[in-house]
């Protein structure tokens, strides 16, 4: 996606920053931001989960010392910033910006569907039909069985194309939405004269060829192309995978290619279970006959690979205009797929140059009105 217009005015800055306890963090990260742009006036926080109990002290804090009103962010299981990765330890990764007066709005989180949306409408409709956004950054909860469903409403009902992620904490769940909250969907949305390009860049490399699923149930495939489901999954993996299905575990993955896609886009879920008397296989999404479906691997090579090429065409499209960037990136890539040295970040840096950049590495992407996994989005401000 990519929106051009006239120039929108917005300058950013980001800042970095990690030590023993929240102070130390936030006071390097407030080091790295200042000066800070004249006018700022939204700031976006990611911080580490190592933080989930001082949010509260360093919204505060960074509001205090930057003056900034409006703020919105998530925690992850690390942080990301041009360049630089941060892990298991107190962390944050901060971009604040100087954005034209009455351009952006923070929501609040979203945590029902239907009444929810009416609650939303009702609180920011006005601004939303004066606006008429085309972006978000949006952040959710992981916990709420009805959050990729909330995703699809607020995308739909404001016709925004939301870039973000979902929660990733081994403590308290929390976004920021001018205050510390939990649970639904928060994030902020930007005017149309905010303009932005983003892109998509998959973790997982499909294997054979796509399928219909011809008999399910709830979870459970047991037939696909009208043969046993696992006798097809053993077939696309080959001889040495299926003779030992314990290797599969983390590595192979199911993929369900996105209708109407027309960059070949696909959702990655997890292998959950492979019945061997029954020949059936278990994933984690809800699944009903005639639906598209493929086997994927995790494949480091081949997601540096895309993830250069989604680099290059989001730069592309940039035209020369890139100004900021957010990043919002799976807990399994990162250190997990592109190795320690902040390797997936370097990899950014490289190919769109030195840009002020903050992210978190997310339970679940969420890209347009769809949440993902194993995948990389990113927003460029333009």
């Amino acid at each position: 996606m990519a929106k051009r217009a006239s120039p929108s005015g917005a300058a950013f800055k980001a800042g970095l920053g990690a030590g023993g306890d929240w102070g130390s963090a936030v006071k390097a990260c407030m080091n790295s931001l200042e000066p800070l742009p004249e006018g700022a006036n939204l700031g976006l926080l990611y911080a580490t989960d190592a933080l989930a109990g001082d949010v509260s002290s360093i919204l505060t804090f960074l509001r205090e010392k930057t003056r900034i009103e409006h703020w919105a962010g998530n925690l992850g299981f690390g942080v990301a910033g041009c360049g630089v990765e941060y892990h298991d330890q107190a962390a944050l990764a901060v971009l604040v910006a100087a954005l034209p007066e009455d351009s952006f709005r923070v929501f609040e989180p979203v945590v029902e569907t239907d009444d929810g949306l009416k609650d939303l409408m009702a609180a920011h409709g006005p601004w939303l039909n004066r606006q008429k956004p085309v972006f978000a950054i949006a952040h959710g909860d992981p916990r709420h069985e009805a959050i990729a469903e909330i995703v699809d409403q607020v995308a739909g009902q404001t016709s925004v194309f939301l870039a973000g992620g979902l929660t990733a904490s081994r403590a308290e769940q929390l976004q920021v939405a001018d205050r510390v909250t939990e649970g639904g969907l928060s994030g902020v949305f930007f005017g149309s004269g905010v303009n932005v390009a983003t892109g998509l860049t998959q973790g997982c490399s499909p294997i054979g060829q796509s399928h219909t699923i011809t008999e399910a149930e709830g979870n459970v495939i047991m037939a696909i192309d009208e043969r046993p489901a696992l006798e097809v999954f053993k077939e696309d993996i080959g001889d040495i995978l299926a003779h030992d299905l314990r290797r599969v575990s983390g590595y192979i993955f199911v993929g369900f290619p996105v209708i109407g896609s027309d960059t070949g886009d696909y959702l990655v879920r997890n292998l959950t279970a492979l019945d061997l008397a029954k020949g059936s296989i278990s994933v984690g999404e809800m699944v009903e006959p005639g639906q598209r479906v493929m086997f994927c691997r995790r494949d480091h090579g081949a997601a540096q690979d895309d993830l250069r090429r989604m680099l290059r065409d989001v730069k592309k499209r940039a035209g020369g205009s890139a100004k900021a960037a957010v990043y919002f990136s799976c807990i399994a890539r990162g250190r997990n797929l592109f190795g320690e040295n902040s390797e997936e970040l370097k990899l950014i840096r490289d190919e769109l140059g030195e840009l002020p950049l903050a992210g978190f590495f997310a339970n679940g992407e969420i890209s347009n009105n769809r949440l993902y996994g194993y995948t990389g989005v990113l927003a460029v401000f333009l």
